[in-house]
């Protein structure tokens, strides 16, 4: 590996730790060679997300255009004076991921700068999760899977997780996503009105994608399985945590889970790996 993609590739795994500590727990885990493939591909994400949740000062809609032709752009020459940017058309070149993926990401985020974002229907609603969350999940599979050739039959709960992890972002979020960006994404719910009962169906909804995502999950190789179990559980448990949270509460307060639960939720992770018990 040369000194220039070997520095870009430190820039996408500062990026992560600095923005994200459980997702940086979870690559820790993940085995050595798939850790600096998947800082590629998280850096990537956060980069465009910040162009559209930040920089209200500026013209968004021409950063992430901007944005958009400098990835292909570096995908097509393998270069990029960007680091970010270089890392990611590394990864995406080495491990032949989908150029589709990539588009349907960037529509996504571009979603988020239209008006009236929060009056999603399900098909816009379907429609953005795949391109936020699920498509992201299909780039680490395509990583994951480069030795053992499964990709085909690990796509189906690859999406089941992210869906899962978006849809609990959504519900942590709704507080800071209504007052900071004026969206709110569940369909056929009105936020004003926001609701136990609307609440509850929303978490059927989730739980049966947590369900079908951990059947791909144990058929994940050992490199790759403990790493994504530890952010199946930790969404798992934040999950729960608002489960049990009246609605009226996590519309005024967003909820986490401290650092001493992710150490336990980690050493939990870690000796179910050991014991076989995944």
């Amino acid at each position: 590996m040369d000194l220039y993609l070997h520095n870009a590739l430190d820039c996408s795994e500062k990026t992560t730790k600095n923005y994200s500590t459980s997702f940086s727990l979870g690559v820790r885990m993940l085995g050595k060679p798939l850790r600096r493939p998947i800082y590629a591909v998280y850096g990537f994400v956060r980069f465009a997300d910040e162009i559209v949740d930040t920089f209200h000062d500026q013209n968004k809609r021409e950063i992430i255009k901007r944005f958009e032709d400098e990835t292909f752009d570096a995908i097509g020459k393998k270069f990029s004076s960007n680091p970010i940017l270089h890392s990611f058309q590394w990864v995406v070149n080495e491990y032949d991921i989908n150029h589709e993926l990539i588009k349907s990401f960037l529509r996504s985020m571009k979603m988020d700068l239209c008006p009236n974002s929060k009056n999603f229907d399900k098909e816009k609603y379907h429609y953005y999760i795949y391109g936020s969350a699920e498509v992201v999940g299909l780039m680490c599979l395509k990583v994951f899977t480069h030795r053992d050739k499964n990709y085909d039959e690990l796509v189906y709960p690859a999406r089941k997780l992210g869906e899962a992890f978006q849809k609990v972002n959504f519900l942590r979020d709704i507080k800071s996503d209504l007052e900071d960006r004026d969206r709110f994404y569940f369909p056929e719910v009105d936020f004003t009105k926001f609701d136990n009962q609307a609440k509850k169906q929303i978490e059927q909804d989730i739980q049966k994608d947590f369900n079908e995502a951990f059947e791909g999950i144990r058929r994940l190789n050992k490199d790759a399985r403990l790493g994504v179990y530890l952010a199946y559980m930790y969404y798992q448990k934040l999950f729960n945590k608002i489960k049990r949270t009246d609605a009226r509460r996590i519309m005024v307060k967003r909820y986490r889970i401290s650092n001493y639960r992710k150490l336990l939720i980690l050493l939990n992770c870690y000796l179910k790996e050991k014991l076989g018990m995944i």
